[in-house]
């Protein structure tokens, strides 16, 4: 594949992410949420209680930022941060009442861009774009944990 076709996978690889993004954030923004903090809601309304530290893996975020978008959630009063009874150093969080309430009630940002994206796409169309995409993501995973210099 030359340079030029290359390039231009990226850009729309990059202009689709801002875009469903965007669309992510609109649809949260009347809650007054950004889609971290929804992400953190799906997995404690969805799995259950949850130790901090594994947001980090989960999301993929840095140590404090995960600590201010947890932070806002408890002060908003949606979710409990408590010590876990192994190690009182570790947080387990917990979904409250009121976080579960507000879940029930939450669009799905998720389903909507992916409702508007692939609905009208062929099924061998969007099998050949997550099989392209796979590999691509697994060859530059497989970089960055080989040590392998980009």
């Amino acid at each position: 594949m030359d340079h030029l076709k290359q390039h231009a996978a990226a850009t729309w690889i990059k202009r689709y992410y801002v875009a469903s993004r965007a669309i992510m954030e609109a649809t949260l923004r009347p809650y007054d949420l950004g889609s971290t903090q929804w992400y953190i809601l799906w997995q404690l309304a969805n799995n259950g209680p949850t130790v901090q530290r594994e947001f980090l893996k989960i999301l993929q975020v840095e140590k404090p930022s995960l600590s201010e978008m947890v932070g806002a959630l408890v002060r908003k009063g949606f979710i409990e941060q408590t010590p876990t009874e192994q190690d009182q150093r570790q947080r387990l969080l917990t979904i409250t009442p009121s976080g579960l309430a507000l879940w029930q009630q939450l669009p799905d940002p998720i389903d909507l861009v992916l409702k508007v994206s692939f609905d009208k796409v062929e099924a061998t169309e969007l099998a050949t774009l997550v099989r392209v995409l796979e590999g691509a993501t697994a060859r530059l995973t497989h970089l960055l944990t080989e040590g392998g210099k980009p």
